[in-house]
């Protein structure tokens, strides 16, 4: 790890300079609140942002992308035939900027999931043009967060640049080699001194009493809680609620679930296939062939959702789905929240185990 000094007043010199060799995107205010967009002036970057109301998941998978066009013929032996040529979008090389921990955990999932084993093309076309500076968090977003239940309150290693603001100045930790001739090429800065790395050794240790935890339980214990409450009553209380808008799963940074769809043009021969964000929480996602849908109830989506954050994703993955950032829980209309629901899948299971207690 190299530690460098940026000072604040440079913040400014180091995202134009970047500017002129790279698309820069980072949090800016919003009329709504916080979202991640072009930066188009220095002053517009808010690394002071709580949160954002989308993570920065659109840059990594849109939510349309077109994957190939095709054409449909029949050939000289009267047969169709059917060819296909691959859509990759021109991805300007770009810097998303000021990603807090909780989304960088999101992004490295991402990673696992489009590009270990069978690696998605389309994704890993637009992840080589991406550079990620990351900000530290050195106090909760706002009430809704429980990223420290999570463990995403220290970043993950998917960071080329990572940036602590200590005082006047920006201590940054480069994380890549692509990260390094950023900060040589474009920042004006300086190695840390000894004393600068006491001054973050202390800061960061002055974060931690800030954020409070809100489960009952560690996140360790997630797989086997929600293997044990498959069948809790929990579930059918949160079908009552539940609008089946999917509001929660297009906040997330973690969810990644598609539809796919062809698009025939009016000719009947050409068209193209295109990738589109689904939610898991809506009717039609688990409709089949002959109208059967093997997830009718509201239930019994918000439970597989719940099943693939705390328990799917860990088995396969080896890390968990959720996050913590509470994005779910500010855009949920009926107050469904993942600390709650888990918190009552304990009590559950605590009052199933000694039924006197109740």
């Amino acid at each position: 790890m190299t530690l460098y000094i940026l000072p604040k007043e440079q913040l400014p010199v180091f995202v134009d300079k970047l500017k002129a060799d790279f698309r820069v995107v980072g949090p800016v205010k919003t009329e709504t609140g916080f979202a991640f967009d072009d930066i188009k002036q220095a002053e517009q970057l808010k690394l002071d942002y709580p949160t954002t109301i989308l993570p920065p998941k659109k840059y990594f998978l849109p939510q349309r992308e077109v994957l190939f066009n095709y054409h449909t013929s029949i050939n000289e032996k009267g047969a169709r035939q059917i060819d296909t040529e691959p859509v990759f979008q021109d991805v300007q090389p770009t810097i998303i900027f000021g990603v807090h921990t909780c989304d960088m955990t999101g992004i490295s999932l991402y990673d696992k999931v489009f590009l270990e084993g069978f690696k998605d093309e389309h994704y890993l076309a637009r992840r080589e043009q991406i550079l990620i500076i990351g900000i530290e968090c050195l106090k909760p977003c706002d009430d809704a967060s429980f990223c420290k239940d999570m463990g995403t309150l220290t970043a993950p290693p998917v960071y080329d640049l990572h940036m602590t603001e200590v005082e006047s100045r920006y201590l940054i930790d480069t994380g890549s080699e692509k990260g390094e001739e950023l900060l040589q090429k474009y920042g004006e800065v300086k190695l840390a001194t000894t004393d600068d790395i006491r001054d973050l050794s202390r800061t960061l240790s002055a974060k931690w009493p800030r954020f409070r935890h809100r489960l009952k339980m560690s996140r360790d214990q997630l797989p086997s809680l929600l293997t044990i409450n498959y069948g809790a009553i929990t579930w059918d209380h949160l079908g009552e609620r539940c609008l089946a808008c999917g509001s929660c799963t297009n906040v997330c940074p973690t969810c990644f679930c598609f539809d796919v769809q062809d698009e025939l043009d009016i000719n009947m021969q050409d068209g193209q296939r295109t990738r589109l964000w689904d939610s898991c929480q809506l009717h039609e996602f688990a409709l089949v062939a002959g109208g059967h849908n093997f997830r009718e109830s509201k239930a019994s989506r918000i439970r597989h959702r719940f099943m693939r954050k705390g328990k799917y994703i860990h088995q396969v993955h080896d890390i968990l789905g959720c996050t913590g950032c509470g994005r779910c829980e500010r855009a949920c209309l009926v107050n469904i929240t993942i600390p709650g629901t888990l918190n009552a899948l304990h009590d559950e299971m605590q009052l199933d185990a000694n039924p006197a207690a109740g």
